[in-house]
C-alpha cells in the first residue's frame, strides 16, 4: 500500500523551475521495514528512511512521525472522521476536507 500511496502524489509547485515529481525522502517505522519496497522507493528517486527491525531504534524519526500522528489526532476530533459512516467515498472526503479546514481555521485564529 505504500507504494500505491506514494505514486498519485502531484507535483509540488515551486516559485522557480520545474515542479518536483516526489518527495525527496521518505520516513517510516518498523512496519515497513523491507528491501524490495526500500529498491522501489529508490527507483523512484525517493531516498528510504526507514527504520530496520532488530537494528534501528524507531525513535530518531519520532520528530517527523509527530507531525503526522498530531494531525491525524486533530481529525479524530471530528466523529464523522474517526468512525466513517459514509459509504461514499467522495462524501467521507468532503468531510476530510471540511475537517481540514476547521483544523486550519483553529490554528490561524490561535
Amino acid at each position: 500500500m505504500m507504494l500505491n500511496t506514494v505514486d498519485p502524489i502531484e507535483p509540488i509547485k515551486r516559485p522557480v523551475g520545474r515542479p518536483r515529481k516526489r518527495p525527496t525522502k521518505l520516513h517510516a517505522d518498523k512496519a515497513y521495514d523491507s528491501q524490495p519496497l526500500r529498491e522501489e522507493l529508490r527507483r523512484r528517486s525517493i531516498m528510504p528512511r526507514i527504520a530496520r527491525r532488530g537494528v534501528e531504534s524507531s525513535e530518531r524519526l519520532g520528530r517527523h512521525r509527530r507531525v503526522v500522528e498530531r494531525t491525524i489526532s486533530w481529525l479524530n476530533r471530528y466523529r464523522r472522521l474517526r468512525i466513517r459512516y459514509e459509504r461514499r467515498a467522495d462524501i467521507h472526503l468532503a468531510f476530510l476536507h471540511i475537517g481540514c479546514a476547521l483544523i486550519c481555521w483553529n490554528f490561524i485564529n490561535h
